[in-house]
């Protein structure tokens, strides 16, 4: 079954709910004559239920029994159902606000009009656990390249039904939720951004051409302090005299122009929030990080707790790797539990770093470079084109498809035809001294660099793809040693020859994941830049009906 199947169905599958839950049935003179309530449910179940959600499983695990006949659990169910709004959810999706008068309606009609009132709200109820489980959206149709099918459901449908019967509605949601630390602050946060959003508006922070300073006097440090107030900076609105023990001689109105150590502190900690350089300097790009509507960022984190629920959930003991792509980080949690971090260099928006879930085989040692086709194209060749000794000055060889090495004088590089670039090993090799190595489709890499300065700036979206880790020998010698390898990376690394490849006795999970905001590791959700431009998509997915 191809993609373009499984999607129309997926299609056609969440139609049918949203009929199930939004849609009355019509209930005629001849349906009306039936037993018990117990069989109008299982007369309706088998008519109305749909292969997207467990429906019939469900009534199965009750022995057909009603679940929704009592006032006190169907407002339950509306009070759950409206939480989700914390998980970026719109409970309306869910027929949180229409669920009581149905079910008013249904008690003055007969039993069918009972029992499809109770398979609507089992419906609900099925489907808000599907989209909180694993996410309302496939990401196979919002994400790039992403690598995998859609989540699994992840929960025990016997488990939701034994909940049901104690009469924990919340416990049900709270179970199917997922549970990880960093969606709980994405979730919190977002609960935190909403009542900003209820709060009278503070002035915007005007542009200026000259940045603003430590230790300066204007009227912009007064609106400065309501703005970082506003984001949820602490002690602003008076000033630290004792970083200026002037202050004291001046006026109270004088005192609030006056940029202060408070002051700077508080602008360093947003800027560590915001993924800008923490130098206490409002220059442009922090201005315009101050002024974002608060609706930008609470839009920023509706599609990042989206992606948290595509995210599969790990045992805390469980190695592991994880590259935060908008975050330009990378995190390997070892088997001891301890946590190593390192900064990365991701790909431009032109050359986006992909979506992958993989795992670590093996390393390079000594690594010779065989240079992809596009960056062959669009790069190396237009240099050779200009420059006769490019190819000489870079230790890059002229292979056939076969391996045979050619003469780079005898090449028209115009047409340079069926021909392999290969730089060696060495100083100069954009791949450094190893590569950290997993299977994908897309050929990208864990790989050192000689260009280390690049690390040092905020912005690292600057490689052709694959990821650049800063302190990568460190890296790969934890990866030998925490999976068992015999091997010294020392060792390997002063030993003679190229492209020695070592491989892992026990590969080590790795995953490359977007997200635009995130919990960093001060326990702040951080927001970053949206680099390659798809937020958009995917809040605009998460807006259409369920």
């Amino acid at each position: 079954m191809n993609e373009t199947t499984l999607t129309r169905r997926w299609a056609i599958g969440v139609a049918l709910c949203l009929a199930l839950i939004q849609a009355p049935q019509l209930i005629t003179s001849a349906q009306a004559d039936t037993g018990s309530l117990e069989q109008a449910l299982a007369q309706r179940v088998d008519a109305q239920t749909s292969a997207l959600l467990p429906v019939e499983d469900f009534y199965q695990q009750l022995n057909q029994q009603p679940v929704w006949q009592d006032i006190n659990r169907v407002e339950a169910l509306v009070d759950a159902l409206t939480s989700l709004e914390d998980d970026g959810l719109a409970p309306s999706d869910y027929r949180a606000d229409t669920l009581l008068d149905a079910f008013q309606a249904s008690q003055q009609a007969d039993m069918l009009a009972q029992a499809d009132f109770d398979i609507q709200a089992t419906t609900a109820l099925l489907l808000a656990l599907e989209h909180l489980s694993r996410g309302k959206v496939n990401p196979n149709e919002v994400e790039p390249k992403w690598d995998r099918p859609r989540p699994e459901r992840r929960y025990s449908l016997l488990r939701v039904v034994h909940a049901l019967e104690n009469g924990d509605i919340q416990g049900v949601f709270d179970y199917v939720r997922p549970s990880s630390a960093e969606y709980a602050q994405l979730r919190d946060a977002l609960r935190y951004y909403r009542t900003l959003a209820e709060k009278d508006s503070v002035p915007y922070l005007t542009g200026q051409d000259e940045a603003l300073r430590p230790g300066d006097t204007s009227d912009d440090v007064p609106v400065l302090r309501q703005r970082l107030a506003y984001w949820g900076e602490s002690n602003l609105l008076a000033a630290d005299k004792s970083a200026y023990p002037q202050i004291e001689a001046q006026s109270a109105v004088s005192n609030q122009r006056i940029y202060d150590a408070e002051l700077e502190r508080a602008v360093k900690h947003f800027q560590r929030r915001h993924q800008l350089q923490q130098d206490g300097i409002v220059g442009k790009r922090t201005r315009l990080a101050l002024n974002t509507p608060v609706t930008s960022r609470i839009d920023q984190l509706i599609v990042n707790l989206e992606r948290a629920r595509w995210i599969k959930p790990t045992e805390t003991n469980e190695p592991r790797v994880w590259v935060d792509i908008a975050g330009y980080r990378l995190h390997y949690v070892r088997p001891n539990g301890e946590h190593w971090d390192a900064r990365v260099v991701v790909g431009t928006p032109r050359r986006e770093t992909p979506i992958i879930h993989s795992a670590i085989s093996h390393l390079t040692v000594n690594p010779s470079w065989t240079i992809p086709p596009t960056i062959m194209r669009e790069d190396v060749l237009p240099q050779v084109r200009r420059d006769s000794g490019y190819l000489a000055r870079r230790n890059i060889q002229v292979l056939s498809l076969s391996g045979e090495r050619l003469d780079a004088n005898n090449i028209d590089w115009q047409r340079p035809g069926a021909v392999m670039l290969r730089q060696v090993s060495g100083s100069s090799n954009p791949l450094g001294r190893v590569v950290v190595r997993f299977p994908n489709s897309e050929m990208i890499y864990l790989h050192d660099t000689p260009a280390k300065g690049l690390f040092q700036r905020d912005q690292r979206a600057l490689s052709s793809g694959c990821v650049r880790v800063e302190g990568v020998t460190e890296f790969a010698q934890l990866l030998l040693q925490d999976s068992g390898s015999r091997y010294q990376l020392s060792s390997l690394l002063n030993s003679s020859g190229s492209d020695r490849n070592v491989n892992l006795p026990q590969r080590i999970p790795v995953a490359l994941h977007y997200l635009t905001a995130w919990p960093n590791a001060q326990g702040d959700v951080e927001f970053r830049d949206d680099i390659y431009r798809r937020d958009a998509d995917l809040l605009a997915a998460l807006s259409q009906a369920a």
